[in-house]
């Protein structure tokens, strides 16, 4: 970085893209730029401790449900302070420049608790929760500020998510001064002229964990479908379904939406009351179109219960896989065959013994 003029400032621009070429660590750490050509530690009256102190806050709620898609607002503070400093400088017999200089290199160290360029980065390491932004900037900080509009992160909950909280790594990257060499010709009353200001910038990098929750509900899924439906006839479809979440429901009841090729007058069935992990069977009547084509169908349902809090609610679609048979291929179909077929050789027996009957009485007679 070249020395530059005290009256001068470095665009945040050439910070961020000084922070972006860096390299990246897991852990808390400071990135030094290389050594200025120009700085001679000779002349450096102090070494100041302390630095940026970038914090991150969860504006808003950070509870959520499976299957949600959010924007998590983070306010961002800087709490940096300059901690100490220590004077490289011995001599009790300093001229009245090396004195103003002194005092003016100390007001420039001062400033190393800013946060030029901060550049913050979501990760979450479960892929249970999908981070859909990539890195948002959010400025330049100095210590005490915080930034006027929060940082914008846009999540997605998996609809598998367990209930639970989920920890999101929170990586925050900015520039700062680490040190500060001031030079002139003399000292007026007017200041020091000539004054030339040589800064040195280092890269910082913290990383905070967000967490959210995802929240306590019920969930449902199909275990077991029985039923006969055949080609031209109405038949019985019943519907096992399973609490596979974590909360409780309470006067339950199912819909259907039949479509092509079924037809039906009777949609719902109640359920009741279904703990996390027991089961409740649904049974409807469905008349299938005497053209459908004999395969498997999906049939939607949809569920509306009642929460823990009282609140009514509605699953998402679950889907019902039922097969069609073709006409008169059930069991119950050919036992009818069966017994009109033993009813007529029943009828063709008692016939022809009826007749061999009546040939013999003719014959006697």
């Amino acid at each position: 970085m070249k020395t530059i003029n005290a009256k001068k400032i470095i665009p945040a621009s050439i910070i961020l893209i000084m922070l972006l070429a860096l390299p990246v660590h897991a852990e808390m750490t400071v990135t030094s730029l290389e050594l200025p050509e120009y700085f001679n530690f000779d002349d450096n009256y102090y070494t100041v401790y302390g630095g940026p102190d970038v914090s991150a806050t969860l504006v808003g709620d950070n509870e959520f449900y499976r299957g949600d898609e959010v924007t998590l607002n983070l306010n961002l503070m800087n709490k940096g302070v300059v901690t100490g400093f220590k004077s490289e400088d011995e001599a009790d017999d300093s001229s009245d420049l090396e004195q103003k200089i002194q005092q003016t290199e100390m007001g420039y160290e001062a400033q190393r608790t800013t946060a030029i360029g901060i550049v913050a980065i979501l990760v979450s390491e479960d892929p249970n929760i999908r981070v859909k932004s990539g890195p948002q900037e959010a400025g330049t900080l100095a210590s005490g500020e915080q930034v006027e509009d929060p940082v914008m992160f846009n999540i997605e909950v998996s609809k598998n998510a367990p209930a639970g909280e989920y920890p999101l790594n929170l990586q925050l990257y900015y520039g700062y001064q680490e040190n500060v060499q001031i030079d002139g010709d003399n000292e007026t009353d007017l200041g020091i002229t000539n004054m030339e200001v040589g800064l040195w910038y280092a890269v910082g990098q913290q990383m905070q964990n967000i967490s959210i929750v995802v929240g306590e509900e019920a969930d449902f899924e199909v275990v077991n479908v029985t039923g006969e439906l055949e080609a031209g006839s109405e038949g019985l479809l019943r519907v096992v379904y399973k609490n596979t979440g974590e909360e409780a429901v309470k006067d339950a009841t199912v819909r259907i939406s039949s479509n092509d090729p079924f037809s039906t007058t009777d949609d719902q069935s109640f359920l009741g009351s279904i703990a996390p992990g027991e089961t409740a069977e649904a049974v409807f009547k469905l008349k299938v179109d005497e053209t459908a084509v004999p395969k498997v169908y999906a049939i939607n349902s949809e569920i509306k219960y009642e929460d823990t809090d009282g609140h009514s609610q509605i699953s998402d679609t679950i889907k019902i896989q039922t097969e069609t048979l073709p006409a008169g291929s059930s069991g119950s179909g050919m036992g009818m065959y069966i017994g009109i077929l033993v009813v007529l050789v029943a009828l063709g027996v008692v016939f022809v013994g009826a007749k061999k009957y009546m040939g013999k009485k003719e014959g006697g007679n």
